[in-house]
């Protein structure tokens, strides 16, 4: 798939490589053999960037032998070698290697283009502690005098390279290639340091921070590590790749693990899987857009940028014009189908006490404020089933008694005897009396003052219920002197899927920041941990029913005839779009290729079309409804309360997004 338009990767996906080679120690001609079937193999792949450890070249574990002139001869002899080998390649190469200047020895990274040294990034703490001795050996960046030097200084001997030129030197050099991605390095312990170099050359524009390491391993140091580069990701908005030496290291007194890993924006997108690992390649895809689009709206980066100019004006930009850079088909781009759910069980269950007990906290707060007892409207649905366990959970937070936890029923013309009974059920196994108001009387009169023949079941019919058990709610809290809590979710609230001054309104809304696949498992939770227990089982059979509005009347079994996602479209479909929409800002093309990746034994292309058509139509038209929905507790990245995350004028036309979908 060619995933270009023009020039333009129009995904911003880019592959990068993390090669750990076999290695024998201050062998430069073993090391360089291995270093190159590792980047043929890494071409092969069709990497952008390929990565080699600190000091792949000789080794870390040298010691002594990095003073000899034979070793660092050798290294020359290397380089010309690694350098030949790009001839004619736009991927860019980096290889770790000790190197002399100015009569002092440093731990370098070469950055190599097309036969050409782009530059040589220089690490900066050199270590002196514990296990670790540099500075017996190495110099740091800050010793350097000069800032640049010419290739023919170098002393490499190379076949390709007729032509003398500078290269810039330093711990202060961004890569800039052909402004469609821009890089930096730092070597291991620099990462460790209180400011990283990787903190100023973020701040000047790096977007992927490579660090070249060599790492040894220790009880629990891997997770640390991992934590560490995570951090750093999240902190700088980067990606971040790290290779390290891997286990053919010399053992005298140290294990090298080979631990190499990318993490983007604080999430590990690859890792090495083996605790000791060597002789291998680990490939990830990159997407540039997340760091991209964070980066726009963070005025916190932004402000770090004008706080740091001093520090950043001192960086060198690299930029290499004449270069057309491999771009990712995005094969290696994990795409999740439900990316507002954790993958394995135990952290679902996880995330789901947590925001369980956001919600809760939410509202304990605000039924505490106004001295409230909180009003539900009980449907039998997973909805209104989660917004009821918060309420009794809040009570409980504020030891109040059960029975202060006011459900209310309102069976219509679409209630089944199932959602019906549930609701009873539900109700009872919390600790409280359910309050029953039938409102088909209501409603026929309702319709017959508006002059509607009650057998044309349209828009009118099915709203009429449900403002009239929006009515119910909010004068029942009147009475007693209670908070509607409402039970709209994420999901429906960016589709418009509620009837406005009905079930969109409430005095306070729990579930509007839970995306609708969430809210299943989130039932799911209390169940597991056994929160509710009189409560499990009617709870499972709740999981069990079809999602509905229940607004026209069961079929002749008495079953439920009107099923949301019939209408309206899959929801874990929705809830993707919406993920990609609000948390990254993607283009509906992009979505797309995301969708038919994650969703490709699912649905058809026409069929993921359809439905995004629907999304984008009704999340636009729709906005009126959330410009002005209640109060209700953020609990993850994507919300749409108008008061912050989401500010949208409720006129905004949908059509260049439904044009773009046209033309996929």
């Amino acid at each position: 798939m060619n995933l270009n338009t023009g020039d333009d990767n129009m995904f911003d996906f880019y592959r990068v490589a993390a090669c750990v080679p076999s290695v024998s120690v201050g062998d430069t001609v073993y090391n360089t053999d291995k270093i190159l079937e590792k980047l043929h193999e890494a071409y092969d792949y069709e990497a952008s960037i390929i990565a080699f450890p600190e000091l792949a070249v000789t080794g870390y574990s040298c010691q002594d032998l990095f003073f000899h002139d034979s070793l660092m001869d050798g290294v020359k002899e290397a380089l010309g070698r690694i350098i030949d080998a790009t001839v004619d390649r736009d991927e860019i190469v980096i290889v770790g290697t000790p190197f002399k200047f100015e009569n002092k020895l440093f731990s370098t990274a070469f950055v190599i283009l097309n036969a050409r040294i782009l530059g040589v990034s220089v690490k900066t703490y050199i270590p002196n502690h514990h296990e670790f001795y540099e500075k017996r050996w190495f110099s740091s960046a800050k010793d350097l005098i000069m800032n640049t030097i010419s290739f023919a200084e170098l002393g490499i001997p190379s076949d390709y390279v007729e032509v003398n030129y500078e290269l810039p030197v330093g711990n202060n050099i961004i890569y800039d290639i052909n402004g469609k991605i821009k890089f930096a390095i730092e070597i291991c312990e620099d990462l460790w340091a209180p400011i990283a170099p990787s903190n100023i050359l973020a701040l000047g524009g790096a977007e992927l921070i490579v660090n070249l390491s060599a790492s040894n391993e220790t009880i629990a140091k891997r997770e640390y590590r991992k934590g560490l580069i995570k951090q750093q990701s999240a902190s700088l908005i980067c990606e971040y790749l790290y290779t390290s030496a891997g286990s053919d290291e010399s053992t005298q007194d140290l294990i090298f693990s080979g631990h190499s890993l990318l993490a983007e924006n604080g999430a590990v997108i690859n890792e090495n899987r083996d605790f000791i690992a060597n002789d291998y390649i680990l490939i990830a895809d990159m997407d540039l857009g997340r760091i991209r689009h964070d980066r726009m709206v963070s005025s916190t980066f932004s402000d770090s940028v004008n706080n740091f100019k001093e520090s950043i004006s001192k960086i060198i930009t690299n930029i290499i014009s004449d270069i057309d850079l491999p771009t990712s088909d995005g094969q290696y781009v994990i795409v999740q189908k439900t990316p507002f759910i954790p993958g394995t069980k135990v952290k679902r269950i996880k995330r789901c006490n947590e925001i369980f007990d956001m919600q809760v906290g939410g509202l304990a707060k605000r039924l505490s404020f106004v001295n409230s007892k909180p009003v539900v409207g009980v449907s039998g649905g997973m909805d209104s089933t989660l917004a009821l366990l918060v309420a009794a959970r809040a009570l409980e937070k504020l030891d109040r008694d059960p029975s202060d936890l006011i459900a209310i029923t309102m069976p219509a013309f679409g209630t089944s005897d199932r959602t019906y009974n549930n609701s009873l059920e539900l109700i009872k196994a919390l600790g409280t009396e359910p309050i029953i108001i039938d409102i088909k009387d209501s409603c026929i009169q309702h319709l017959k003052d508006l002059g509607h023949d009650i057998e044309n079941k349209d828009i009118t019919y099915e709203n009429t219920q449900a403002r009239e058990r929006t009515q119910v709610l909010m004068d029942y809290a009147n009475k007693i002197g209670g908070l509607v809590v409402g039970t709209g979710d994420l999901s429906e609230l960016a589709l418009g899927w509620c009837t406005y001054n009905g079930d969109q309104m409430s005095m306070y809304g729990v579930n509007g920041s839970i995306p609708k696949t969430l809210v299943r498992w989130m039932i799911d939770s209390v169940v597991e941990n056994d929160i509710f227990p009189e409560a499990s089982e009617v709870l499972k059979d709740i999981l069990d029913t079809p999602i509905s509005p229940e607004l026209l009347p069961p079929d002749e079994n008495g079953n439920i005839s009107q099923k949301t996602e019939d209408k309206v479209g899959p929801y874990e479909l929705h809830d993707f779009f919406i993920y990609y929409t609000l948390r990254f800002g993607y283009s509906p093309t992009k979505i797309f290729f995301l969708a038919k990746k994650a969703f490709k034994d699912v649905y058809s292309e026409e069929e993921i079309k359809k439905w995004m058509t629907m999304f984008f139509r009704r999340f636009f038209n729709q906005q009126f409804k959330r410009s002005c929905m209640p109060d209700g507790v953020k609990v993850g990245s994507v919300a749409m309360s108008p008061r912050g995350d989401l500010r949208m004028p409720s006129d905004a036309s949908a059509k260049l997004w439904l044009s773009e979908i046209e033309n996929l």
